[in-house]
């Protein structure tokens, strides 16, 4: 938790979870339990990789975490797409989700470097 990525993909999660609270009721099993998952996934795999033993598992889950975040991407602008999610909505999240995924690389790369 005292990492800036887990952190700030965690914020985006709680973010997630807030906004699709409001998306149609149809799309619980749907759209929406899949933006939460790919969400949930990237503080989870960030944080089980950091319990591994050695830099190239904690490299692999962070690899796991950048396919989430950009999973996540493409859901939201699905969302922003079928107008469940307003277009100024889906702008708030682009920083938040390009923030994510830059950290991520630069971690990976500074994992694999060893």
């Amino acid at each position: 938790r005292d990492m800036k990525v887990w952190e700030r993909s965690h914020q985006l999660t709680l973010a997630v979870y807030k906004e699709t609270r409001s998306f149609p009721r149809d799309e619980l099993y749907g759209l929406t339990s899949q933006m939460r998952r790919a969400a949930v996934s990237v503080p989870a795999n960030i944080a089980e990789g950091c319990c591994r033993g050695s830099d190239p598992d904690f490299a692999r889950f962070l690899q796991i975490a950048m396919g989430s975040a950009s999973e996540l991407d493409y859901h939201l602008l699905l969302a922003r797409d079928l107008q469940y999610l307003l277009p100024e909505s889906h702008a708030a999240f682009l920083p938040s989700v390009s923030e994510v995924k830059r950290m991520l690389a630069s971690l990976i790369n500074r994992v694999q470097a060893g």
